[in-house]
């Protein structure tokens, strides 16, 4: 199954080094049954992009607990097996999983980060993913502005070269 990890440079130099992003149980996001029924309408490119933006939004909260990391979303994405994802029954936010085990470095398969440009704007989006979380509409409009930008995507040998 493929598995979106929201993740942060300074987490990405820990993957790196370790060959793995762990240790479980981990959050991801995918295309989940919950997610399918929510998005009818979707065909799966749009699924597996709205799951890749529920990661981005999740990175968001990752950059918040770590106000030295550089202000720059980032999302893995892998192939991970089926047994060890299980749907986290989280009305709120369809798309999202629990990971069991560890995922090795192996079945990244990809990274999608935001670019330099966006820095400012995810700044402005970590400050008021709380505010948007309690439903404030200007907060909203705030992390909006970071969802604006597109992650860019990075093949695994590249990943080292953001760090």
């Amino acid at each position: 199954m493929r598995v979106y990890l929201p993740s942060t440079l300074t987490v990405l130099a820990r993957v790196l080094k370790d060959r793995e992003a762990g240790p479980a149980p981990l959050t991801g996001y995918a295309v989940t049954p919950a997610l399918r029924e929510w998005y009818a309408a979707g065909d799966t490119e749009e699924l597996e992009y709205a799951a890749l933006t529920a990661a981005a939004r999740a990175s968001l909260r990752l950059l918040a607990d770590d106000p030295e990391a550089a202000p720059r979303r980032v999302v893995l994405a892998a192939e991970v097996p089926d047994e060890a994802v299980r749907p986290a029954r989280d009305e709120d936010d369809p798309a999202r999983v629990e990971i069991t085990a560890a995922v090795p470095w192996k079945r990244i398969a990809s990274g999608h980060v935001d670019d330099a440009e966006a820095e400012t704007d995810v700044r402005a989006a970590v400050a008021a993913v709380p505010a948007a979380d309690a439903g404030d509409d200007d907060a909203l409009f705030t992390v909006d502005g970071a969802e604006g930008h597109e992650l860019l995507w990075y093949a695994t040998q590249e990943l080292v070269h953001l760090l």
